[in-house]
């Protein structure tokens, strides 16, 4: 392992003081769930999201927006199913996060597959590492578990901001994982992608206005883009591939698919390059937009800094 910096998360005596007592209750809720047959969770999971939708206020308002531009081919009965089945998938999303930290191995194999893993093989054996860009498969958590007991990666994330909960999603998400880095440590992601690692990274959300270009993204030409991605695409022996993430609802499977579709990147030219990353995650999003975290306010940024807010209260 390079001597990059590893993110740490080891249980504190703090954690047991009354400011966490809430948290734990949910952790416990949670953990209880995931112990139910996988078919229970399905229909819970999908009741908690309509119930979610009933109260969702400015999210379910974001998701409409974000639906219309994204999909303006779209009747408006298409675009209230589209955003009834989002936020149960949402819902769904929820007690995934606790199969996907607890459930033993057994349990996820049972349901994942993986296609595709010779692209990141072939790509190792020759000396390269493997920049893997996925995007925001509402059911990631437990995709990411089952995707690591096939390849182990580096995983590039958010820590979370409380952190009872970050010591939780710490340890779920490396039970099957090589290793966190969290989301500034850039050096480290590309130490570890000169270690020859395999490394996940997800560009397709609002990271602001710092180190983004204004490019198409579905039917948004101005949404802002990170450049990111090209730090480490452009990286000396690098090979970046797709992570594509799917749940067939009605055999309860999951599934990743890898795809060598960026053979042609870096090209040289970053806009392009960016270009056809946004086009190939509209491609892969499209084919199951209900899975999509379309809450996310994905075009918040506008380039104009004085522009009327793109989604208003």
């Amino acid at each position: 392992m390079s001597k990059n910096k590893v993110l740490q998360t080891k249980f504190k005596a703090s954690f047991l003081l009354p400011k966490y007592w809430l948290t734990w209750l949910g952790v416990v809720v949670l953990f209880t769930i995931s112990l139910l047959p996988y078919r229970i969770q399905f229909f819970l999971g999908r009741g908690i999201g309509r119930l979610l939708q009933k109260i969702g206020g400015s999210r379910q308002r974001v998701a409409e927006k974000n639906i219309e531009v994204c999909f303006p081919q779209l009747s408006q009965q298409e675009r209230d199913t589209l955003i009834r089945k989002n936020f149960e998938n949402t819902g769904i999303a929820l007690l995934e996060t606790g199969m996907g930290w607890w459930w033993p191995d057994w349990r996820v194999k049972r349901k994942f597959s993986l296609k595709g893993l010779e692209h990141i093989t072939n790509a190792q054996q020759q000396g390269h590492g493997v920049l893997l860009l996925a995007f925001h498969n509402l059911s990631l958590e437990l995709h990411c578990r089952g995707f690591g007991l096939h390849q182990k990666s580096v995983v590039f994330y958010r820590p979370h901001n409380n952190p009872l909960m970050e010591y939780f999603q710490y340890k779920g998400r490396g039970r099957s994982n090589k290793y966190m880095l969290g989301k500034r440590d850039v050096k480290g992601l590309i130490a570890a992608l000169h270690d020859q690692e395999s490394c996940i990274y997800l560009p397709d959300q609002d990271y602001g206005r710092n180190r983004s270009v204004f490019i198409p993204f579905f039917n948004v030409p101005d949404t802002a883009t990170t450049t990111g991605t090209m730090i480490f695409a452009k990286q000396k022996n690098v090979k970046t591939l797709l992570i594509e993430p799917s749940r067939d609802d009605k055999t309860g499977q999951y599934l990743v698919e890898i795809k060598p579709v960026f053979d042609d990147i870096p090209s040289g030219d970053d806009i392009a390059d960016l270009t056809k990353i946004n086009q190939e995650l509209e491609r892969a999003i499209s084919a199951n937009p209900e899975q999509y975290m379309w809450l996310h306010r994905r075009f918040k940024t506008r380039p104009d800094v004085n522009a009327e807010p793109f989604y208003k209260k």
